[in-house]
Order: C-alpha cells, then sequence, then structure tokens
C-alpha cells in the first residue's frame, strides 16, 4: 500500500522523525536521591538539587546509567564509551536552576535501529540517531487557582531517556508501528514503563512534507503527545494543514505546535528554536562519564530475550504466522503467558485460544491479563481436554466462560456439569440410529446425492446429546451408516 499523500495539485510524501522521552525506572532520580514514585503530594519528592538551592551539586545516579545502556544495546546501537553532560539554557518557571542538565555532542548512546512490524505484514526498519540522558522539569499546575499557578518539583530531576529516530517514517500508521514496538523493547529490559497516560513516555513527532523524490520540506515539531491515537491523529492533520499551505502558494513556518485532542488539530506554540539558541556547554559540575568496555559486554549478556528475536522464534519453533507471532511478543508478559500455554501441546490451537477466546474475553471485561481469571496453565489444561477427547470444542467454549466467571480448572467444572464427552461407540450407533430412523425422507435425500444433509445429521445428534458427542465419532459412524444403502 503506498503511503504516499494526495493533494489537489498531486502526490505528496511525509516525513517524520519522532523524539521519544522515557522515564528511567529508577528508585531515585538523575542527580539526587529522592523518590522517583508517581502519585505523590506535590513537592513531597524533591531534594535541595532538584529544587535550585545555591551550592547543590548533582551526584550521578549509576542505575540510571546503566537502564540508558541497556537500552542502547536493546535498539542494537553504538554505546559511547565517553559521553558528555551539558547545561541547557532556556526559562521554565517548574525549572528552578534555569538550565537543564542534557547531553549534547557527546551522548552516551549513538545510532541503533528498530525493526517495525506494520498490520499488512511488512516490516521496515527505523534509524536511531542517538539516545541521550536528560533530566526531567517539573511541572505546573493551573487548575488549583483562576488566577495563579503552581508549581510541583516532584517530577524535577526524574530521568529521561531522549530516543531520537532518523526521518525515515511515511505515515501516521508507521510512527505508532515505531512507538509501539519501542514501547515495547523498554518494557521488556523494565528500563521504563512506557505508560503514556501518566506521562512516563511522551513523543514530540517532527513532520514535513515533500514531493516524492525532492529534498526535505521545512519541519514542524508537535510537542507532549502522550497517547498513540492522538499522535496518529496530530501527524495526519499536521501533514494535511502543510499541504495545504503550500498548494495555496505561501511557505511552512518552522514552529513548535501543540495539539488539541478535543478539536483534533495542531495550533502554534512558539518558533522552533535550533541549538545556539539553548547556549550549550558542559556541564561544570559533572565529568565526562566513562564507561569500560566490560561494564557494557556484561549489561548486554544479561539482556532478556526482545521482541523482535521472540518473533521469530515464535515463527520458527511453533510454526506460527508473522501477524500471531508480532501479536503475541507485543508484550513479556503475554509471550511468557503464550509460551506457558503451548508448552507440549498444539501451538497454533493454544495461539487461537489465547488471542480469540482469552483477549476477547478480557478486553470484554476490561482487564489486563494480569488481572485475568484464567491462568496459563489453566488455559493449557483445558486444550489438554479437548486434545485426548474429554470434551469437544464447542463444549471447551463454554467451560472457558465459566472458568473465566469462577477461575476454577476446567477438569473440576467438566466434572460438575457432566460435560464429558460422550465415546462409547454403542451409545453412539443408537443416537445415530435413532435420528435415521425418524427421518426416513431425509435418508433416502442423502442416499439420492444430497450429502450435504451430513451436516443436518450430525446438529441433531449433536443437539440430541447436549453437544457431548464426539463429533469426529459421529461423522464417521453417520457417513458408514448413510453411505450403507447407496
Amino acid at each position: 500500500m503506498s503511503d504516499l499523500l494526495k493533494g489537489r495539485t498531486g502526490e505528496w510524501e511525509m516525513v517524520i522523525g519522532l523524539e521519544v522521552h522515557a522515564q528511567v525506572i529508577a528508585d531515585a532520580k538523575l542527580f539526587s536521591g529522592a523518590a522517583t514514585d508517581f502519585g505523590a503530594e506535590p513537592n513531597e519528592q524533591v531534594s535541595f538539587v532538584d529544587a535550585g538551592m545555591p551550592g547543590m551539586l548533582p551526584v550521578l545516579n549509576e542505575a540510571c546509567v546503566e537502564q540508558a545502556v541497556r537500552t542502547g544495546l536493546a535498539l542494537n546501537a553504538e554505546i559511547n564509551l565517553q559521553s558528555i553532560f551539558a547545561r541547557k539554557n532556556y526559562f521554565y518557571p517548574d525549572m528552578p536552576q534555569g538550565y537543564q542538565i542534557s547531553q549534547y555532542e557527546d551522548p552516551i548512546v549513538g545510532e541503533g535501529e528498530i525493526v517495525i512490524d506494520l498490520p499488512d505484514g511488512e516490516t521496515r526498519t527505523i534509524g536511531i540517531e542517538r539516545l541521550h540522558m536528560e533530566q526531567d522539569a517539573g511541572k505546573s499546575v493551573h487548575d488549583r487557582h483562576p488566577t495563579k499557578t503552581y508549581i510541583d518539583l516532584n517530577r524535577s530531576g526524574v530521568t529521561l531517556m531522549e530516543i531520537v529516530s532518523k526521518p525515515d517514517m511515511r505515515s501516521a500508521e508507521q510512527a505508532a508501528a515505531y512507538v509501539t514496538k519501542l514501547r515495547a523493547i523498554l518494557r521488556y529490559i523494565g528500563s521504563c514503563d512506557g505508560n503514556m497516560q501518566e506521562g512516563s513516555l511522551r513523543a514530540d513527532a517532527n513532520v514535513s512534507v515533500r514531493r516524492p523524490g525532492e529534498a526535505l520540506g521545512t519541519r514542524c515539531e508537535i510537542k507532549n503527545l502522550n497517547s498513540i491515537r492522538f499522535m496518529r491523529q496530530a501527524i495526519d492533520y499536521e501533514a494535511a494543514r502543510q499541504i495545504e499551505i503550500i498548494e495555496d502558494g505561501s511557505e511552512i513556518e518552522q514552529e513548535t505546535r501543540l495539539f488539541d485532542s478535543g478539536r483534533g488539530e495542531t495550533r502554534s506554540m512558539r518558533s522552533k528554536e535550533d541549538a545556539h539558541d539553548y547556549r550549550y556547554f558542559p556541564d561544570p559540575d559533572l565529568l565526562p562519564l566513562r564507561l569500560e568496555q566490560g561494564y557494557v559486554d556484561a549489561l548486554k549478556a544479561s539482556l532478556p530475550e526482545l521482541p523482535e528475536a521472540k518473533k521469530q522464534r515464535f515463527m520458527e519453533a511453533f510454526g506460527l504466522s508473522a501477524y500471531d507471532a508480532s501479536v503475541l511478543v507485543a508484550e513479556r508478559e503475554t509471550a511468557d503467558y503464550f509460551e506457558t500455554v503451548a508448552e507440549g501441546r498444539d501451538s497454533k490451537l493454544a495461539a487461537n485460544w489465547v488471542m480469540s477466546e482469552l483477549f476477547g474475553s478480557l478486553n470484554k471485561a476490561e482487564l489486563s491479563l494480569s488481572e485475568s481469571p484464567v491462568s496459563a496453565p489453566s488455559l493449557g489444561g483445558l486444550i489438554d481436554l479437548i486434545a485426548d477427547g474429554t470434551i469437544s470444542g464447542r463444549i471447551a467454549k463454554d467451560v472457558f466462560a465459566d472458568m473465566f466467571e469462577t477461575g476454577k480448572p476446567a477438569a473440576d467444572i467438566v466434572e460438575e456439569k457432566g460435560l464429558k464427552q460422550v465415546s462409547d461407540s454403542g451409545a453412539l450407533e443408537a443416537a445415530v440410529a435413532e435420528v435415521m430412523g425418524a427421518n426416513p425422507d431425509r435418508v433416502a435425500d442423502y442416499r439420492g446425492g444430497n450429502h450435504k444433509l451430513i451436516g443436518w445429521f450430525m446438529g441433531q445428534i449433536m443437539k440430541a446429546s447436549g453437544g457431548k458427542a464426539n463429533p469426529q465419532m459421529v461423522n464417521q459412524l453417520l457417513r458408514e451408516k448413510l453411505d450403507a444403502g447407496d
């Protein structure tokens, strides 16, 4: 499917680069020992360093460095053994120092890449330009007073990883797939929880348009997108806005814009700053960060299996399609659940039960997988009952509904409700004979060539048995008895 956009004057190509700000999972902030828990009362988690008090010196948190290196390794990126912290100078009321400690020319992580999965089954490689560490600003609160703004510094100094992509994306769909995959990687390795609703993952989208094959156009940056749905809407709107401006004979002004989710449109926030506007210089209070290669190698060896590798293994070991494998590895918890269900069983049947029955029930009940009343071993037990002929696939769905409601094991429900499949050949022969004897006209029609009636006979017997008759045995017996009169 083409990603080109159609304007009044011809086709256009969208060019998108993303800057994702991921809050690092750590017990303390980047340069202080203050806590980082979400939901604390305003200004409860603030040290003198975070508050910008005179004479306070930053002390680098080694745990945050480790998380940044692990993330870089998970992105197949170059780890720079020397990096430098710089001061990025600008004024915000919720940034008491008057500058942000970040990294500029010498970041901790260099170029890498992510392979994204698209809905049509295709994949695309998106380049990573860099990953650098920086401290977050505080938060301005505007809804506590009609004329005053309150400042909450709990978030001030929290560690952020800014992950900057190359301008390799050509649609909002690709941008959504990129953030989805990046979030999965961060969660797999435990460096960020990826919770966009709580602000621990935010994205800035740089969007421009051009005629296919031409040079890059002037970009506009859309700030602080806190959901993938809003990001898609913002990118599509911004591209359409730029195309209309150019086709009307005007030029795009480089600027920073905000997305109004209520109106579904972007609006101007300020003119876009360049690096020189921030007057970057090395922070005089922090020495260059130097890493040993052995340290990096040890962290690489400790990484778990990542989504892309797990996807390939699921396809090879379990015979799954690229789409099914992508869905099942999207979250580490889901992948672990599926592997437990599939172990020693029909993997495609396991995938169908996890993706259809389980996911459907969880969505309907608005529950996460961690809240599922049906554990992975329990679902595996249900599949075992299907495989050994204890229950039919149709009865299994009723049993699963009971499992989901009560949390009981499948075997207990089958026993309590007498749902065991009837596989006794004598009983099934009697049922077949009874249905055939009661419907001589249909028997004659079948023997006259209307073999589609086998389905009707099957339905009658399954109905009479309450769905407990073994369908394979019934089908075989029916064909033997009906065909015997041909």
